[in-house]
C-alpha cells in the first residue's frame, strides 16, 4: 500500500512539473495506461498526430487506477485507460467529460510450455483460471488496480474463485507494467494474465507461451477521456479534443492503429474501435 502511494505521488509530481513546463498552446499531456506504451502504439500515435497537426503530445505512464488518480489532479489534459468501471466512476465524479472508444486488443493467459496446470488449448478463460486455482500452481498478479489487474480480478470472480494462498503471488513491482510482470513471471516459471500486444513485444526475451486465448471474455477495450474543463479550466481542452478527433478518424488515428505492428510482427497488435470506424464498417 505504501509503495503504491509513493508510486502515485511520484507520478503526480512528474505530471505537475511537466504541466508547468508546457502551458503554451500546442502541447497536450496525457496519462496513459502502461500496456499500450510498452507495445509502442502510444508513441506512434503521438508522433503521427504531431506530424499532421503540429500539436505535440507527451505522456506519463501508470496503471489505469493510478492514471485516473493523476488525472484527478488536473495536471494532464486527457487519459488513455482500459477499465470500464473505473472510467465510468471517473466521469460520474466530474473529472472527465466522456468515455471515447479508440481501440482494443485482447488478453491472454500465459505460462510455462510444460503447462503443469494443463490449461493449454482451453476455450474458456474462466475454466482455465479455475483449473490453475485447483492445481495450486503459481500465478502472478500485477495487484496494482491497473486495467490489467481489474480485468484479471473480474475473470477470477466470473470463475467463482477468490484467489489467495501460496500459489497466488502479487508482484510487488506490478506497478512497473505488463512487460516487467511478464519478465518476473518468466523467472518464476509461473502463469499470468497479460495483454497480447505486450507479450508479442517481449516474446523473444522470455520462454512463456500463450496457453489460452480468443475467448470473448479476454477482449480489452481502450478508451480516452478528456479531463473536464469546467473542473480544470487550465486544461488544454481544445487541443485535446483535436487529438481525440484525430484518434477516432478512420483516415488518421484509426489507420495508424490498423497498420501498427504488421511490419514487425506480421499481424496487427491493436484493432480500431472508434464510433466513426464502426459506422464505416457497417457495425451500427
Amino acid at each position: 500500500m505504501r509503495k503504491a502511494f509513493f508510486s502515485v505521488f511520484f507520478s503526480f509530481i512528474l505530471c505537475t512539473v511537466l504541466a508547468l513546463q508546457v502551458q503554451a498552446k500546442g502541447f497536450i499531456l496525457m496519462a496513459s495506461t502502461i500496456g499500450p506504451i510498452d507495445a509502442g502504439i502510444v508513441s506512434a500515435l503521438e508522433a503521427q498526430f504531431e506530424k499532421d497537426s503540429g500539436i505535440r503530445v507527451r505522456h506519463v505512464g501508470a496503471g489505469t487506477g493510478a492514471a485516473l488518480k493523476i488525472s484527478q489532479q488536473g495536471t494532464v489534459d486527457l487519459v488513455m485507460v482500459h477499465a470500464k468501471s473505473l472510467e465510468e466512476k471517473f466521469i460520474a465524479d466530474g473529472y472527465g467529460t466522456e468515455r471515447i472508444p479508440v481501440m482494443y486488443n485482447d488478453f491472454v493467459i500465459v505460462g510455462p510450455s510444460t503447462d503443469p496446470a494443463g490449461i493449454k488449448g482451453m476455450t474458456s478463460a474462466t475454466d482455465a483460471m479455475k483449473k490453475i486455482a485447483e492445481k495450486g500452481v503459481v500465478f502472478i498478479s500485477r495487484g496494482d488496480n491497473s486495467g490489467t489487474n481489474v480485468a484479471e480480478l473480474a475473470l477470477w470472480k466470473q470463475a467463482g474463485v477468490t484467489p489467495a494462498g501460496p500459489w497466488y503471488e502479487v508482484y510487488e513491482k506490478g506497478k512497473d507494467g505488463n512487460a516487467a510482470t511478464l519478465a518476473y513471471t518468466d523467472q518464476k516459471g509461473a502463469y499470468t494474465f497479460i495483454d497480447r500486444a505486450t507479450y508479442l513485444s517481449v516474446q523473444k526475451s522470455i520462454k512463456l507461451a500463450i496457453l489460452v486465448e480468443k475467448d470473448e471474455a479476454l477482449l480489452n477495450f481502450i478508451s480516452v477521456i478528456p479531463v473536464n474543463p469546467k473542473k480544470f479550466p487550465k486544461a488544454h481542452y481544445q487541443d485535446a479534443m483535436k487529438f481525440v478527433q484525430w484518434l477516432t478518424s478512420p483516415e488518421h488515428g484509426q489507420k495508424v492503429i490498423v497498420d501498427f505492428g504488421i511490419d514487425t510482427y506480421g499481424s496487427a497488435l491493436f484493432f480500431p474501435n472508434s464510433m466513426e470506424w464502426q459506422a464505416l464498417q457497417g457495425k451500427q
